[in-house]
């Protein structure tokens, strides 16, 4: 009886990665594929044996015990396949859903997979029907592989199968629903062989533009000049809600700035505020200074999850034309 350590396809093989471009590639022998917002995730079955391994190579197992269940009880017992872990709330991927599965107490894993399944959406194969490795073989035969595969699931739940087009036009249409329902386009050659921990893929992300109060600041680490604007919009409730950051300072703007915030010490957040419970690495804790709600920033962004930026924003320019009032939520909630 084969074992995950029989498989042709090794527990510790780094994924193909993608390289960020600005635009979808225009010339032929390219594919694209909606670039899902989750979790990556290749799955190897060998008959009783699953493994979920995420990019990094950790194992996932422990906190998607759902889709571990869900893949043993598969009508084949035999595959390696690359995908993305999502969970779907109210009809929308829900990347916050994913971050609260990384918890170390076991019974709130299972909980919060009970309440709310994972799925695992494919976009690869990396073994074929007779157990061969495709590594090697180009993308249109990996692709065909897969959604054999996909079809022998007999419509499994747990799994969903990946669109694709060579249209570039409707690449496009794709990237336009990217920052709410995506995450990007993705771009891959026809031709292409699976390259382990390469980036031989491209990955188009959109580009988003929002108005914010600067609602306080951070000092800088070891320094006396700030470091990073935190960053706000008014809710419905009226209050000055925090939604991320941003440290495109540059240096030699640091001291006026600096200056000009410290004047401006005040209220700063009347609703959520930085230094509460936050998933966010890069914002969970450090001092921060309030600031008085009268300064507006543009800033750009590409993802939005649970009502804040995911990652850091880059400063566009200040907008003293525009009034903090005017800075709501609005321009971030996702079509409906």
């Amino acid at each position: 009886m084969p074992t995950l350590a029989d498989l042709p396809i090794p527990l510790d093989l780094p994924p193909m990665e993608a390289k960020l471009v600005e635009e979808v590639p225009r010339e032929a022998g390219w594919r694209f594929e909606p670039k899902w917002d989750g979790f990556r995730c290749v799955a190897f079955r060998a008959r009783d044996e699953v493994a979920l391994r995420a990019k990094s190579g950790k194992p996932l197992d422990r906190f998607f015990p759902d889709v571990v269940d869900a893949l043993k009880a598969l009508p084949v017992d035999r595959f390696v396949v690359d995908g993305e872990l999502t969970i779907d709330v109210g009809g929308r991927l829900s990347f916050e859903a994913l971050q609260m599965r990384l918890h170390p107490a076991e019974s709130r894993v299972r909980k919060l997979a009970a309440e709310q399944p994972a799925a695992l959406t494919l976009f690869d194969c990396l073994l074929d029907a007779k157990g061969h490795s495709l590594i090697d073989a180009p993308l249109s035969r990996r692709r065909s592989e897969l959604e054999a595969l996909f079809k022998r699931l007999e419509g499994a739940a747990v799994m969903r199968l990946s669109p694709y087009t060579e249209d570039r036009d409707q690449a496009c249409r794709w990237l336009d629903e990217a920052g709410f329902v995506l995450d990007g386009v993705v771009a891959k050659r026809t031709d292409g062989p699976y390259a382990p921990g390469e980036r031989a893929m491209l990955k188009i992300k959109k580009i988003r533009t929002a108005d914010c109060v600067v609602g306080g600041f951070r000092y800088q680490q070891g320094t006396e000049q700030v470091g990073s604007l935190l960053l706000g919009l008014y809710g419905d409730d009226g209050k000055l809600h925090h939604v991320g950051f941003t440290s495109t300072i540059s240096n030699a703007e640091r001291p006026e700035l600096t200056s000009r915030l410290e004047a401006l010490k005040g209220e700063g957040f009347s609703g959520d505020a930085p230094g509460g419970p936050s998933r966010w690495s890069t914002e969970r804790t450090g001092a921060w200074v309030a600031l008085k709600p009268e300064l507006v920033v543009e800033v750009r962004y590409d993802q939005v999850t649970g009502g804040r930026f995911r990652h850091g924003t880059r400063l566009v320019r200040w907008r003293p034309d525009k009034a903090p009032r005017q800075c709501t939520f609005e321009q971030i909630r996702p079509p409906a």
